[in-house]
């Protein structure tokens, strides 16, 4: 009998350091944690981390409360802070790979491209700061549908529960109670006192979208970029495009469209040697880039074709030391 007790006990102790394991992981991918202090309510942590008490909703269902409304909590609790976050796209890596990571499932990359203003049949270009909406964790309760799920994180919108639905695979607007949806907010962002506080603790303030922004301005000052190159301004496009290069957090493309119009004006200034190295370095970045050749002057395509051409020999391969005439080490003449 006391074999049977000690192998129960044993396996019982077993699962709880196997349940502490995940959960600990879990933890340490979902936001941080907040010990709660004497007169703090959820409404009043909500405030602090977001700047708008409304949020008590995320911190409840993050963490399976049932306590709302500015209830008192326990002392001592300690509480999951959800935020999103962020990630700069690295080369070669897909929407699908992404969604993935985050979500654990490649369907859910629409998601992705969603929030960030892309297109899924086009990848995020290298360089990319993108915004990774939190999956809320949500636990439907006895009367819950999708649609009141739908309505109290997003609104109500039709847009929004189509999203909910797709996310989850859900086929019918029911939910049955204790069913786990998730939920992904693109606005569960920390407020500046948030930020502060895990700076506190961590050592160091989680990303704020600052590259996202910077990418974003970037964004709305190539269309005037283009626009000097073909109104002939450009000494404009000169000053322009350096400055927007200085930003040194582009993404990829924008690198590309900005050289592309650099080469153009460098032409048109008859400095036909930084022309060269400004289409390199678009090559450089987009290998197929292309001109219209019938849009394209010959003096720009003769620039563009000669960085083409430089790109091609620097990656052939030298010549061995036998083929130059050399002898291999070791063997005398």
């Amino acid at each position: 009998m006391s074999r049977r007790r000690s192998k129960l006990g044993s396996l019982v102790g077993l699962a709880l350091l196997v349940l502490g394991t995940l959960t600990s992981t879990a933890s340490a991918n979902r936001g941080f944690q907040h010990v709660v202090r004497e007169g703090e309510t959820l409404a009043s942590i909500a405030e602090r981390y977001y700047g708008d008490p409304r949020r008590e909703a995320a911190l409840v269902a993050e963490n399976g409360l049932t306590a709302q409304g500015g209830s008192p909590i326990v002392v001592g609790l300690r509480l999951q802070i959800p935020f999103v976050a962020f990630h700069n796209v690295r080369a070669g890596e897909t929407w699908q790979e992404l969604a993935t990571r985050f979500f654990g499932d490649a369907r859910r990359a629409f998601a992705l491209v969603e929030a960030n203003h892309g297109v899924l049949t086009e990848q995020p270009a290298e360089g990319t700061q993108l915004l990774i909406p939190y999956p809320l964790r949500v636990v439907a309760g006895q009367r819950d549908t999708a649609t009141s799920v739908a309505r109290l994180y997003y609104g109500p919108s039709t847009e929004a529960l189509r999203r909910l639905r797709r996310f989850n695979d859900l086929r019918t607007n029911r939910l049955n109670r204790g069913q786990i949806v998730l939920v992904p907010l693109t606005d569960l962002v920390l407020s500046e006192e948030g930020r502060n506080i895990i700076a506190e603790q961590t050592g160091a303030p989680p990303p704020a979208g600052e590259v996202r922004a910077l990418q974003a301005r970037i964004d709305e000052e190539l269309p005037a970029l283009g626009e000097h190159v073909r109104r002939g301004r450009f000494t404009e496009t000169v000053a322009l495009g350096n400055r927007l290069l200085g930003a040194r957090q582009l993404t990829g493309n924008q690198i590309v469209t900005i050289q592309r119009h650099l080469g153009t004006a460098y032409v048109a200034l008859g400095r036909e040697d930084l022309a060269v190295s400004a289409f390199r370095a678009a090559l450089q970045r987009q290998p197929d880039m292309q001109l219209d050749t019938v849009r394209t002057s010959p003096r720009v395509m003769q620039a563009f074709e000669r960085a083409r051409d430089e790109l091609r020999e620097a990656v052939q391969p030298g010549p061995s030391a036998t083929d130059a005439g050399v002898p291999d080490a070791g063997v005398s003449p």
